[in-house]
């Protein structure tokens, strides 16, 4: 099959899907809890992941989180940048603020289509390490903090309606917010680093320091407010 924009969304999408129902099903039935049952489904949708993204796309590199660093991807236009499991301690907590993550970086960027709304002043932040410079701009802006887990949760919330600003200085790697950063700014939400510059993908090493996804029109303000 030949790889258009279209196409590669539909698959991102079922595969995500797919590992989802997998990991849902694996939490109903596999009779493991705690750190059992989140390393048992890392690997599963990690193994599910692979082999689906292989069959579909074998010419395409893969970077996940649950597998060695293979360099070879730098020399690929096109690479799937994955998170089987985003919040893992979440998952395994029977909590529902966790995701699976299949975004596709094409020449470093993540150029999903996907359609959604919008509202405001409400800030998610990381249930478990929240930024400390989450205390000072929450204050500045006058907005309510959300606690929460998977980063992919956090974006879709902002999609959703239920949170506005997704602010984190903390430290994350690439699969933590490749698919977040795709389905935001397909949506016409503001996706950048901390300094207003854009995030780029399939880097030789694959961390990002910090992150922020909020309305455009609140963007200019938020970023002041983060360099002052």
């Amino acid at each position: 099959m030949t790889a258009g924009a279209q196409s590669d969304v539909a698959l991102a999408r079922d595969i995500a899907e797919r590992a989802g129902a997998l990991l849902m099903d694996l939490r109903r039935t596999s009779g493991l809890a705690g750190p059992a049952l989140g390393a048992a489904g890392d690997r599963a949708a990690d193994d599910l992941i692979h082999q689906l993204l292989a069959g579909a796309r074998p010419d395409d590199a893969i970077l996940s989180e649950e597998r060695v660093c293979d360099r070879s991807r730098l020399d690929r236009s096109r690479v799937w940048i994955v998170d089987p499991l985003d919040g893992t301690r979440e998952y395994a907590e029977g909590r529902d603020d966790w995701a699976v993550h299949v975004a596709l970086a094409i020449e470093g960027d993540p150029p999903f289509p996907l359609p959604a709304p919008a509202p405001r002043r409400r800030m998610v932040v990381s249930r478990t390490r929240p930024a400390e410079a989450c205390g000072p701009l929450c204050q500045a802006l006058d907005a309510e903090t959300i606690p929460m887990g998977s980063a992919g949760a956090k974006a879709m919330a902002i999609l959703m309606g239920s949170a506005d600003i997704y602010f984190h200085s903390g430290g994350q790697y690439e699969w933590d917010n490749c698919a977040p950063a795709a389905v935001a700014m397909a949506a016409g939400l503001h996706v950048s680093r901390i300094d207003g510059s854009p995030i780029r993908y399939n880097q030789p090493e694959p961390s990002v320091p910090d992150f922020l996804i909020c309305h455009r029109a609140d963007a200019d303000r938020i970023l002041r407010l983060i360099a002052a």
